[in-house]
């Protein structure tokens, strides 16, 4: 595994790290035993950046990875990012404040058993909430009480990535990036190098699509957001799919795919396209599948795309996908 720094923390970290929304919650049903197995697989294969966030089945995958860590002594060995703020009203700004934070902090910190935090991200704020100097005034605030160690934000727009790193409490921040969503590569990614801002890609796979293992006529289960969040009925519709209709996604796939490399999945080329881009600190792809989770570790080693590779990828999105999704995130 290969690692990289994460931007101003001084933590180096593995360029493939583990999300665990898929542990939590809104992904169908996964039992614990499998959950927390995920986690320890993906310690065994040398990831050492872990991603949650409260709300991930109400604390669930918090809960899974404070087990694992704790039944390895491993606390002092990971780095846990967690996020706070989903649990807040999406449509009020005004209460990204620190005695909302900190009371979301705790909870996590018992959740995970680690004080502090080692990263606390802002879970997706309404755009609002970056131009309220006040939000990010209660990172600092919780920062300098020693309940977080670092503070970062996780963004749904371009403009809020953007607007975030204004703020220097902001060390990280994590946004989807995947060929299906390629506008941060251009003038976020130029911005995050010039000011040392780690970057951690969530949604590689655009919630599978990118796997190639998807039909067609694919049916999810009720509770799986893939199912009930196709129109962005239960949060921002970029989630599901990164965006893209679920159609027009399968007809992107299949205009890709014969640019993959014979040797490599999709899957594998997609990560591999992902850390072609040096701005990113790492990215993060969530599975329920132990096995899954060790092929995504081993793309840390893969070769480079060729710049042929990466046009294709380019035209794909331009032809296909840029018109759904390039404007709005």
């Amino acid at each position: 595994m290969n690692h990289r720094r994460l931007g101003s923390t001084g933590y180096e970290v593995s360029e493939v790290g583990l999300g665990t929304w898929n542990i939590g919650g809104s992904w169908g049903d996964v039992d614990d035993e499998t959950g927390r197995e995920v986690v320890r697989t993906a310690l065994e294969a040398g990831v050492d950046f872990l991603d949650t966030a409260d709300v991930y089945g109400d604390g669930r995958s918090e809960r899974h990875i404070g087990h694992v860590l704790d039944e390895r002594d491993a606390h002092d060995d990971i780095l846990v990012a967690t996020k706070a703020g989903r649990r807040l009203d999406p449509h009020e700004a005004d209460r990204y404040t620190y005695e909302n934070l900190s009371g979301f902090v705790e909870r996590s910190q018992e959740n995970l058993n680690e004080e502090p935090l080692d990263l606390l991200q802002l879970h997706c704020p309404p755009t609002e909430a970056y131009y309220r100097p006040e939000t990010f005034e209660a990172l600092e605030r919780l920062r300098d009480e020693g309940e977080i160690a670092h503070a970062g934000v996780s963004v749904e727009k371009v403009e809020e990535a953007l607007k975030a790193i204004e703020y220097d409490v902001v060390e990280t921040v994590q946004i989807i990036v995947n060929p299906f969503r390629q506008r941060p590569t251009e003038l976020f990614f130029e911005q995050a190098r010039k000011r040392d801002v780690g970057v951690v890609v969530r949604v590689p796979f655009a919630s599978g699509l990118l796997t190639g293992a998807l039909e067609r006529d694919q049916e999810f289960s009720e509770d799986d957001h893939r199912n009930f969040n196709r129109e962005g009925e239960a949060f921002d519709v970029g989630e599901t799919f990164a965006g893209v209709p679920y159609e027009v996604g399968h007809d992107a796939v299949d205009a890709l795919e014969p640019h993959v490399p014979e040797e490599l999945s999709l899957a594998e080329f997609t990560l591999r396209w992902i850390l072609d881009h040096e701005a990113v600190s790492t990215v993060i792809p969530g599975t329920t599948s132990p096995e899954h989770v060790r092929s995504n570790a081993a793309a840390s080693a893969l070769e480079p795309l060729s710049n042929l590779a990466h046009g294709a990828a380019r035209d794909v999105y331009e032809d296909h996908v840029a018109a759904h999704v390039h404007h709005r995130w």
